[in-house]
């Protein structure tokens, strides 16, 4: 279901999300149906199984930064995209495999749109600051990000 949440900074909002995603990633065993479909290319990277949507290249490092802390000894991996950077790094680590990816909407849509990161297995989504996202014109990003999402997690109407 749909949760909404709003606190003052510093109050731990983010370990408010962070903390049930971890346990729930945890417990949940990966489930890659690229890697069902072919099996002789065994050892494929793992897949995106949540979403982080983040106003800002700051923030997302912050985000991402938290989920390192908090997931240190869980196995659950995560990455950080952003604009304003070289891709490269950030290509390499997608290629690795991650269980989280902490984005922005614009590189995120760059990297999608260059068939770099696809979102088939993502349960989760977390549109972080969405006030701040639509604010700073991303409500046509954040629809066409939910539009590729699975259809077991549903459609959000933003």
């Amino acid at each position: 279901s749909d949760i909404i949440g709003c606190a003052q900074t510093g109050t731990g909002k983010t370990a408010a999300f962070a903390l049930p995603i971890l346990e729930l990633l945890a417990s949940e065993p990966i489930i890659n149906k690229e890697e069902k479909q072919d099996k002789k290319h065994k050892g494929r990277k793992k897949p995106i199984r949540a979403l982080i949507l983040s106003p800002t290249r700051e923030l997302a490092q912050q985000i991402g930064d938290s989920f390192t802390a908090y997931g240190r000894f869980t196995g659950i991996t995560n990455t950080v995209i952003y604009g304003g950077v070289a891709q490269s790094k950030q290509q390499q680590a997608l290629r690795n495999g991650v269980d989280v990816l902490v984005a922005t909407p614009g590189r995120l849509l760059d990297l999608m749109n260059q068939r770099i990161v696809s979102l088939s297995s993502v349960s989760i989504v977390v549109l972080d600051e969405a006030d701040h996202m639509l604010d700073m014109g991303f409500i046509h990003d954040i629809r066409r990000i939910i539009d590729t999402l699975p259809q077991k997690i549903g459609r959000a109407h933003v």
